[in-house]
């Protein structure tokens, strides 16, 4: 349907911001402090959804929620901003060009959804503009220089995405595209939240521009964005929305 690609849009749009912020975030903060700040206010934003919505998750559908969470909150981000650490905004940025293609495959093999020719082709143009952004690491100009070490992190961190986005879209039908969003999101917050104290203590002394960058995250790239996305994904294939 219309509305669902021009939510899918929107998702995009916003996702986008993500690692503009997160670059200004982390002139303060670790990797680890960024990516739990921004999904710890992404989770509080959720928090009335999950209590309006609430359906339990037994058995197989509690398995699939709790894989999503952990393989695309703390993996997937941990590994995409120590990336995005490591590279340019707009290398990260246009690298994500490649995950359509990776929604493509998957759905095609796990979902057995099915692409026009045509939009295989498309896809596969994006897939080879990803590679050639990520292997012209010679940056010019006098700012921050491209890396292919954190170019390729991120593309690495696009496949825990496309995991978390097909456990996810299974349960969708029974629980609802707002509800799973919230309870993927704040699982996958605590587990991140976890880690991070066992590694490395939050700390919370920061300016407010590095608060300001963290809280627009949660509040455009992760509440914002994931809602956006996972509506879209109720009313449409995977790989379309890919």
């Amino acid at each position: 349907p219309q509305t669902a690609r021009k939510r899918q849009r929107s998702r995009g749009c916003l996702w986008g911001t993500g690692f503009l912020f997160g670059k200004i975030a982390m002139a303060e903060m670790t990797v680890a402090e960024n990516v739990a700040f921004r999904f710890l206010v992404g989770s509080l934003l959720l928090v009335p959804i999950v209590f309006r919505h609430w359906i339990p998750y037994r058995g197989k559908e509690l398995v699939l929620l709790l894989f999503a969470s952990v393989i695309g909150i703390p993996i997937q981000f941990l590994i995409q901003f120590k990336g995005l650490q490591l590279t340019t905004v707009s290398h990260a940025s246009l690298i994500v060009g490649v995950l359509p293609v990776l929604i493509a495959v998957s759905s095609a093999v796990v979902l057995h959804e099915r692409l026009r020719r045509v939009e295989w082709g498309v896809l596969g143009l994006s897939a080879l503009g990803a590679l050639f952004i990520a292997l012209s690491n010679r940056g010019t100009g006098s700012g921050p220089q491209p890396n292919l070490r954190g170019d390729l992190m991120v593309l690495v961190s696009l496949f825990a995405a496309v995991v978390m986005i097909l456990y996810s879209k299974r349960l969708i039908p029974t629980h609802g595209a707002l509800p799973v969003t919230a309870a993927t999101i704040m699982s996958g917050t605590v587990a991140l939240l976890i880690w991070v104290e066992l590694t490395q203590p939050l700390r919370f002394h920061f300016s407010r521009a590095a608060w300001a960058a963290a809280i627009a995250q949660g509040l455009f790239a992760t509440a914002g964005a994931y809602l956006f996305w996972n509506w879209g994904l109720a009313h449409m294939p995977a790989a379309r929305a890919g």
